[in-house]
C-alpha cells in the first residue's frame, strides 16, 4: 500500500532550492519565523556530497527545522521522514527527526511523542543518515505514534548540543512506508486453507478449529459461503465473517476474541437468530461476562425463550450482563395473548393451590389468574398435570370453594420462565420496544439479584416486568423509563402494570413511568421504592385515579421516599391472604412514607394520596411513618390526603400503635392530618366541660385515643372573671366518631387553650 500510488496524496516537501520560506524556525505552523534572510542560514547549491543543500549555524539550544505545508496523516497510514546531515565546522551538535502534531482546527494535540530518536555526529564532512516514523498506531518501529486525532504534521529536523556548529542539511524526504507494515495488518487465517467447503452441508467445524489453532494472533478470515458447523467451535483469535454459518440448536459458536452481536449477525445473518447464539454463548463462558449489542436493533417475530435458546442450561447463577441496543416487536400474531377457561376449586387451608383443574396440561405456566376473590398478579407458578392442580404465586383472599378461572398468558420479548433459576442476571442501556404488541421481560420463576438499569420500556401490551415466582428477590431497577401504550386512554380503560413482584428486596430507584393502570405492584417485603416519577392522570374532570404503586402485605417493612407521585395514589392491601381478617401478628405494620410529592389535579374530592384498603376485619395501624410529603391539590379540593378504603372492611381504630403523621405541607387539601395533631380551642362561655374536636384532622379517620398535652394559651377565668390555675383531666374518644376529647376542670371556667391529640397510644 502506497498513499502516493493508490490516492496520489503528496507527501514530499519541496527541495530547499525553491526557496526557504516554507521552512520555519518554531514549529511550521502558520505565522512562525522562516530561514527566508536569516543570518544562520542560506542555500549552498552545489555541495560535493549533497548537492543543493541548506546551511545552518545553530544559534539556539535547540535549533529546528520544520516544513510549513502541511504533510496529510491518515489512520493505517505510516509515514518516514529521512534527513543527511553533515557537520562542516565548530561545536558537534546531535539531530534527530521530529514533528508538530496538528488536529482540526489547527490545534496541537498534546501528550504525543513528537520526535525521534537522536544521532550525534561526530566527524566533520561525514554523511549522517537520521530518520523517523510517525503514524496512527502504536507499533514496533513507530517512533512517533499519534493515534487518529493528528490530521496533519509539520515535520523536519530538531539540532540539539552546543551552539556556534555549522552543518548542511540535504532535502529532507517524507515517503509512505505502509507497506512495511503490510504483513501484520492484513495477517489473515482463510478457514479454507484448512479444508472448509462452505456448501451448506458440509460439517466444517474441524477446519474452522484447525484455522484457529494456526492464527496465532492472527484473524481467521471466513469468506463468501455458508459453511455448516455440526459441533460447537470456539474461536480464541478474533474471525472476520464475510460468509454465513449454520449450526444446531444446541451447539455453540463462542467468539472470545470479539464477542458482540454485531459480530454475530455477521455470522449468523439473522439479527433473531444471532442474539440467540450470542446469549447461548454468554451463558457458556465466552470469557465475557456481557454481551454488547453494539448499539444494534435486534427485530423479534415472536417471543424468545431464552432457556430455550442454552439447552444445556436449565440454571444459571453467574454474574452476566447483555447491554447497549434496542430490541423491537414486530407486528406477528405470535404476540397475541392466549386466555383459557377453566374449572377449579380453592381450599383456603392450602392457600397455594388450585385443585381439581379442568384441562389443566393446557394452562401455561406463568399466567395470570383472573377469578372472584384473587386478588391482583396471582399468577400460576407451577402446575402437576397427574394431579390436576395448580400451584399459584400468592393465596386468594375469598375464593373457597369451585368456579371457572381464566387464565390469561401474556407473551413476553424476553422470557426467562424456562430456566428453573437464574440469578445475578442484569440488562442495561438497552430500549424495549414493546409497539403494544407485547409485554418486555418476563422472570425466572426463581433467582436473586435481577437488574435492569438505564433502560427504556416502551409501550409494553399488558407487563414491562413481569415476575409470576420468585425470581424477583433483591431485584434492582434503576433509572428506567417505562412508557405506557395506553396514554391515550382513559384511566378507567387502562390494564397494563410496569413492574409486579412477589418476592422481598425489591428497590426501584429514580425511573419514571407514564399512565400504566400501576407502576409497580409489590407483594414482598422489604421493598424500598426511591426517587421515582410516575404519573397516572387523564383530561376526565374529577375522574378516578388508581394507585401508582400497591403494596400488598400486612407487615411489609418498606420505605416509599423521594418520588414525585403524580395523580395517583399509594395504596396498601392485604389481599393475597387466604383468611384476610386479622387474627394475630402485627397487621398493617413496618411502613416509611417520607419526603414524597404528591399531586393532582382535577380529580374527584374523595380521591386520596394514601390509601388503605383491608380486605378483612380487625386490622389496625402498628408502626407506621408518613412524614415530610407535600400534598397539593390542584383545579379543586380534595377531602383529605389519606383514607381507608372500605369497600371489604375498616380498621380497627382501638389498636393503633406508633403512627407518626407529621411534618407533611397540604395545599388544596381540606382537612390537614397529623399525629399527634395540635388543635385550639378556644372556650367562650365557662364551663366545666370543654368539648375539644379535632376537626376531621386525625389521620385515616382515627379516634381521639390520647392526649399528650394541654397548654393554655391565655388565663382560664371563672364566670365572674377571676384567674383559675386548674388543671382538667380528659376524657378520650368522644363524639359520634371519636374523634373528640372532653376537658375536665374543677369549676366552670372559660379561656384559650392547645391540645394535642393522637390515634394511638
Amino acid at each position: 500500500m502506497n498513499k502516493a500510488i493508490t490516492d496520489g496524496i503528496q507527501f514530499m516537501p519541496p527541495a530547499f532550492k525553491d526557496g526557504l520560506n516554507v521552512w520555519s524556525s518554531g514549529d511550521g505552523t502558520p505565522g512562525s519565523d522562516t530561514y527566508d534572510g536569516a543570518a544562520n542560514a542560506a542555500f549552498v547549491p552545489a555541495d560535493a556530497d549533497f548537492g543543493g543543500c541548506l546551511e545552518l549555524q545553530k544559534t539556539s539550544s535547540t535549533q529546528k527545522l520544520r516544513y510549513m505545508g502541511q504533510t496529510p496523516l491518515q489512520p493505517g497510514c505510516y509515514l518516514q521522514i529521512k534527513a543527511r546531515v553533515k557537520a562542516i565546522s565548530g561545536n558537534l551538535p546531535t539531530v534527530r527527526v521530529a514533528g508538530w502534531a496538528g488536529a482540526a482546527g489547527n490545534t496541537h494535540v498534546s501528550g504525543v511523542t513528537e520526535w525521534a530518536d537522536a544521532v550525534t555526529l561526530t566527524t566533520y564532512g561525514e554523511v549522517v543518515e537520521v530518520t523517523g516514523i510517525v503514524g496512527s498506531g502504536s507499533r514496533s518501529g513507530v517512533d512517533m505514534p499519534w493515534g487518529r486525532t493528528a490530521l496533519y504534521g509539520h515535520f523536519g529536523l530538531d539540532i540539539e548540543g552546543p551552539n556556534g556548529g555549522i552543518f548542511r542539511i540535504d532535502d529532507i524526504e517524507i515517503t509512505d512506508v505502509t507497506s512495511v507494515f503490510l504483513r501484520d495488518m492484513i495477517g489473515i487465517v482463510d478457514v479454507r486453507d484448512y479444508g472448509a467447503v462452505g456448501d451448506g452441508s458440509t460439517d466444517d467445524s474441524a477446519a474452522f478449529e484447525a484455522a484457529d489453532d494456526a492464527a496465532n494472533g492472527r484473524t481467521v478470515f471466513v469468506p463468501e459461503g455458508t459453511y455448516h458447523l455440526a459441533d460447537s467451535v470456539t474461536f480464541v483469535s478474533e474471525v472476520s465473517f464475510e460468509g454465513k454459518v449454520t449450526m444446531p440448536t444446541d451447539r455453540m459458536l463462542l467468539l472470545t476474541k470479539n464477542f458482540d452481536l454485531p459480530n454475530y449477525i455477521d455470522a449468523f445473518g439473522n439479527e433473531e437468530l444471532a442474539f440467540k447464539k450470542a446469549f447461548q454463548a454468554l451463558l457458556n463462558n465466552a470469557d465475557h461476562e456481557s454481551l454488547n449489542l453494539g448499539g444494534r436493533k435486534v427485530a423479534l417475530s415472536g417471543p424468545i425463550d431464552m432457556q430455550a435458546a442454552v439447552p444445556n442450561k436449565t440454571s444459571y447463577a453467574t454474574r452476566r450482563v447483555i447491554r447497549n441496543g434496542q430490541i423491537e416487536a414486530n407486528d406477528n400474531a405470535a404476540w397475541d395473548t392466549q386466555v383459557y377457561s377453566s374449572q377449579a376449586t380453592y381450599d383456603p387451608s392450602n392457600s397455594k393451590t388450585l385443585t381439581n383443574v379442568a384441562n389443566v396440561a393446557n394452562i401455561p405456566v406463568g399466567s395470570l389468574i383472573k377469578g372472584n376473590g384473587v386478588g391482583r398478579e396471582v399468577y400460576v407458578r407451577a402446575k402437576n398435570v397427574g394431579a390436576g392442580e395448580i400451584t399459584l404465586s400468592s393465596a386468594l383472599y375469598d375464593a373457597a370453594g369451585t368456579q371457572n378461572f381464566t387464565f390469561h398468558d401474556f407473551k413476553f420479548m424476553l422470557d426467562f420462565r424456562g430456566f428453573s433459576q437464574l440469578s445475578k442476571f442484569a440488562m442495561s442501556d438497552i430500549e424495549f420496544q414493546c409497539n403494544n404488541r407485547c409485554s418486555a421481560i418476563a422472570l425466572a420463576p426463581s433467582g436473586v439479584g435481577f437488574n435492569l438499569r438505564d433502560c427504556f420500556v416502551s409501550r409494553p401490551k399488558d407487563r414491562g416486568i413481569s415476575s409470576s415466582g420468585g425470581g424477583c428477590q433483591g431485584m434492582i431497577i434503576d433509572q428506567c423509563q417505562f412508557l405506557s401504550s395506553e396514554d391515550s386512554l382513559n384511566v378507567g380503560d387502562r390494564v397494563s402494570i410496569a413492574v409486579n413482584a412477589n418476592a422481598n428486596d425489591v428497590k426501584l430507584r429514580n425511573n419514571r413511568a407514564t399512565r400504566f393502570l400501576h407502576f409497580a405492584v409489590l407483594s414482598g417485603g422489604n421493598s424500598l421504592v426511591l426517587g421515582n416519577h410516575f404519573f397516572q392522570g387523564d383530561s376526565v374532570a374529577n375522574g378516578p385515579r388508581t394507585a401508582g404503586v400497591v403494596i400488598i402485605g400486612t407487615y411489609t417493612s418498606s420505605v416509599i421516599a423521594g418520588n414525585y407521585v403524580d395523580n395517583c395514589s399509594i395504596e396498601w392491601t392485604n389481599e393475597h391472604d387466604s383468611s384476610p381478617d386479622f387474627v394475630t401478628g402485627f397487621s398493617y405494620s413496618a411502613m416509611s412514607i417520607t419526603d414524597n410529592i404528591f399531586l393532582s389535579g382535577e380529580v374527584a374530592s374523595w380521591f386520596s394520596y394514601i390509601v388503605i384498603r383491608p380486605y378483612g376485619t380487625g386490622h389496625f395501624l402498628n408502626g407506621v411513618s408518613i412524614t415530610d410529603n407535600k400534598f397539593r391539590s390542584i383545579n379543586g379540593y380534595i377531602d383529605r390526603a389519606e383514607r381507608v378504603d372500605t369497600s371489604f372492611a375498616n380498621l380497627n381504630f382501638t389498636r393503633f400503635r406508633d403512627v407518626l403523621f407529621e411534618g407533611n405541607t397540604f395545599h388544596g387539601v381540606s382537612h390537614k392530618s397529623a399525629n399527634p395533631v395540635r388543635v385550639r380551642h378556644e372556650q367562650n362561655s365557662a364551663s366545666q366541660t370543654w368539648v375539644v374536636d379535632a376537626e376531621g384532622r386525625l389521620p385515616f379517620g382515627g379516634r381521639a385515643r390520647g392526649v399528650d398535652s394541654i397548654v393554655p394559651i391565655n388565663a382560664l377565668r371563672n364566670g365572674s372573671g377571676s384567674v383559675r390555675y386548674h388543671m382538667p383531666y380528659v376524657e378520650l374518644e368522644r363524639g359520634s366518631n371519636s374523634d373528640q376529647v372532653h376537658l375536665r376542670f374543677e369549676e366552670a371556667v372559660q379561656g384559650e387553650v392547645a391540645v394535642q391529640m393522637r390515634i394511638d397510644k
